[in-house]
């Protein structure tokens, strides 16, 4: 019996490293898919459409949007974004691991229609002062950009630490990618009905509301 398919959403802070992890789990297991999302923003360096993103003008994506033809979209920072609906029930009918590497908003909109395949993991970096250094390292942006963008961050662990299914730190590339398959293992499992594939229930520490976010949203205990 052929595995069920399952709608993996990625979600995480700008730098936490949340897309190097979606490919390693792309090449690790056979049955992962990246979705490729439709925007209505230009192609940036050596990004190819139809690789990377799909490519749409705005009137291409409203006529999309008004035909039902996407499973979540939201607009950022001026540009739009969604999902393809035929990419979902493609992964789905062929027992596939769809990827999506989209924000909080996108992956509750893909909770909400599809809710029993749906599965919501939010990537954490090792520290903020940890993200702060990444981003400082990979921008030119002036401080009060770099400090909107660490705002930013906080505000989306808030909403991904209270909203979504499994938190994985991302403190080391290897360990993380093992955290992220036996979520995978387990998941499809429960949707196949099967026996739990982790005896040791280690994946259970990877629930939400297990670890302590406060240090992340600059809290004391």
């Amino acid at each position: 019996m052929p595995a069920p398919g399952l709608l993996l959403v990625l979600s995480a802070p700008s730098g936490a490293g949340k897309t190097t992890l979606a490919h390693r789990l792309a090449k690790a297991d056979p049955d992962a898919r990246f979705s490729v999302s439709a925007t209505t923003r230009a192609p940036r360096g050596a990004e190819r459409d139809g690789v990377d993103y799909h490519f749409v003008s705005r009137e291409r994506f409203d006529a999309l949007v008004a035909a039902g033809a996407l499973a979540e979209w939201a607009e950022v920072h001026g540009n739009r974004y969604g999902t393809l609906a035929a990419t979902v029930d493609e992964a789905l009918a062929r027992g596939r691991i769809a990827l999506f590497d989209i924000d909080v908003q996108g992956g509750a909109q893909i909770r909400a229609r599809w809710p029993e395949r749906a599965v919501t993991v939010f990537i954490l970096p090792p520290s903020m002062a940890e993200l702060e250094r990444r981003l400082r390292a990979r921008s030119t942006d002036a401080e009060p950009v770099i400090a909107r963008r660490l705002a930013a961050a906080r505000e989306e662990i808030a909403r991904g630490t209270t909203l979504y299914d499994w938190l994985v730190v991302n403190d080391d590339l290897d360990r993380a990618l093992a955290d992220l398959r036996a979520i995978v293992a387990r998941e499809r499992a429960r949707l196949a009905g099967a026996d739990d594939p982790d005896p040791s229930r280690r994946v259970e520490t990877l629930r939400r509301g297990v670890l302590d976010i406060a240090p992340w949203l600059g809290e004391s205990k």
